[in-house]
């Protein structure tokens, strides 16, 4: 399928360490031009791990950008080139202190393609062993484990508001 927009001038404004962000001067179809400003991300993780209680591992933490505390799943920023699944094992260990001897893909999917690249791998942790949780020094998490039963109606009343969390919870409700 041909492309609906010819990318003619693509200037970076921003340089930063979680997102970049650029200004692309675009051709349409019908030969008029416009401006998409799109924000670069290296890519993302989230892992929805299941302990032996068959209980949703999840994580409690001030989100600045909307002000609040939220309930997530584990998940981390890939570092440009890195493995999907080695950085969501990296993540899982560092937010939660678990291993798991069973880790497998879920999804993939972008978070805004209407003005974002950022795409996140997600995968399932099963096979649980404890270990010392080592969040990086900037996060303040408590780990919250909870069954899919309460999980579901905090995303009813609306205590669970993050998308890859919903997600990752309705996928792993479908597959148990």
């Amino acid at each position: 399928m041909k492309r609906q927009e010819e990318t003619l001038k693509s200037e970076r404004i921003y340089e930063g360490k979680v997102i970049n962000l650029r200004v692309d001067t675009v051709e349409l179809p019908d030969k008029k031009y416009s401006k998409r400003e799109i924000v670069e991300h290296s890519g993302a993780v989230g892992i929805i791990g299941i302990n032996d209680k068959g209980q949703v591992v999840l994580v409690k933490q001030y989100r600045k950008a909307v002000d609040e505390f939220l309930i997530e799943i584990p998940a981390g920023k890939m570092e440009p080139k890195e493995d999907p699944e080695a950085c969501a094992k990296r993540e899982f260990k560092e937010e939660t202190g678990y291993e798991a001897n069973d880790f497998n893909a879920v999804a993939q999917f972008y978070t805004s393609p209407g003005f974002s690249n950022e795409e996140i791998y997600l995968f399932e942790a099963k096979s649980l062993c404890k270990g010392t949780a080592e969040p990086d020094e900037d996060e303040y998490i408590e780990i919250i484990e909870i069954s899919f039963e309460t999980a579901l109606e905090k995303i009813s009343n609306g205590e669970i508001k993050d998308s890859k969390t919903i997600l990752a919870i309705l996928l792993a409700k479908e597959t148990r």
